[in-house]
């Protein structure tokens, strides 16, 4: 379905615009120095409410830090710290349970009532931290015993368990940065590394290191798969551009450049880059405002009206 509706609006674009005529890593040399001024060719008109239609987010070129990082998996885990195990305070029978699987409950709310078996008196026992009730063990009638009858977990705050090759370890340390991606690359968020395990595990050859993110919107559930880039090292770039702004047109790579009326293709030479930004050493000039985000749209609205010139 989501496809789907993007494949409509880039249709819908098509049909409104008008065509005119990681050690840091290295990309391949787009164009020599000189080359992209002639090598501009062709241009696409938009106005600014195509623009706003098919979601180009465009900004200026300037400075950025480019990020040497090592690239690893991971799951995301409960943080241990934020889980409880909630028991009966005295042996007894089960009178009522108020709380399933899956219920959010606030610190200090009922979860069951227990008659103790002694006294005869009816007790709550209630939830020791705000969070998400993850398992009970509690069912009206039954005796409590030693048993836990729920585990409540916090996940404002989750851990990140990332496997690290022991040739990588060296280079992974407490405090370091992370950037974590999800499967899917819906959405990203940063963190630091808490703790690396001082062994590792036989069955595959890695030691575990983890990070704590933040999760208040509970976009990161636990037991979802997950890449991550530990920040080994950073160093300044005079002019970069966002990732997504680069496109590969007849070999060559190019930004689109935005101008009065549309955007140009503009063949660069790149430099350094890393999972956000790519030094651009030739071709764009610091303030020159160019297309940062859903670029590829350009690229294909600019073949769609070569085509149609070839005909």
């Amino acid at each position: 379905m989501r496809n789907t509706a993007f494949t409509c609006l880039i249709a819908a674009l098509f049909t409104l615009a008008a065509c005119g005529k990681s050690a840091p890593r290295t990309q391949p040399e787009a164009v020599h120095e000189g080359e992209h001024e002639a090598e501009e060719g062709g241009h696409v008109a938009l106005t600014a409410e195509q623009i706003r239609i098919a979601a180009i987010t465009v900004l200026q070129a300037g400075p950025a830090v480019i990020r040497e990082a090592l690239p690893v998996h991971g799951v995301i885990a409960a943080d241990a710290e934020r889980v409880r195990e909630v028991g009966a305070r005295f042996p007894g029978v089960i009178r009522g349970v108020r709380s399933k699987v899956g219920d959010s409950v606030s610190a200090g709310e009922t979860l069951a009532t227990v008659e103790s078996n002694e006294s005869l008196q009816t007790y709550a026992v209630v939830a020791p931290l705000a969070g998400v009730v993850t398992a009970r063990q509690a069912n009206q009638g039954e005796q409590t015993g030693d048993k836990s009858l729920f585990t409540v977990a916090d996940f404002s705050k989750v851990w990140v368990e990332i496997a690290l090759f022991p040739r990588d370890s060296a280079k992974v340390r407490v405090g370091q940065a992370v950037r974590v991606a999800s499967a899917d690359a819906g959405h990203t968020a940063e963190g630091r590394i808490v703790y690396v395990a001082p062994f590792g595990s036989s069955s595959n050859q890695t030691l575990t290191a983890r990070v704590r993110l933040d999760n208040a919107d509970r976009r990161w559930a636990p037991g979802l798969y997950v890449s991550a880039d530990v920040q080994l090292g950073e160093a300044p770039a005079r002019l970069a551009v966002r990732n997504a702004a680069l496109q590969t047109l007849e070999g060559r790579i190019v930004v689109f450049v935005q101008h009065e009326g549309g955007f140009e293709p503009r063949p660069v030479r790149t430099g350094r880059t890393d999972g956000e930004w790519t030094e651009v050493l030739e071709g764009l000039e610091p303030g020159e405002t160019y297309a940062a985000q859903n670029s590829f749209i350009l690229k294909a609205e600019l073949a769609k009206g070569e085509a149609s010139h070839e005909h």
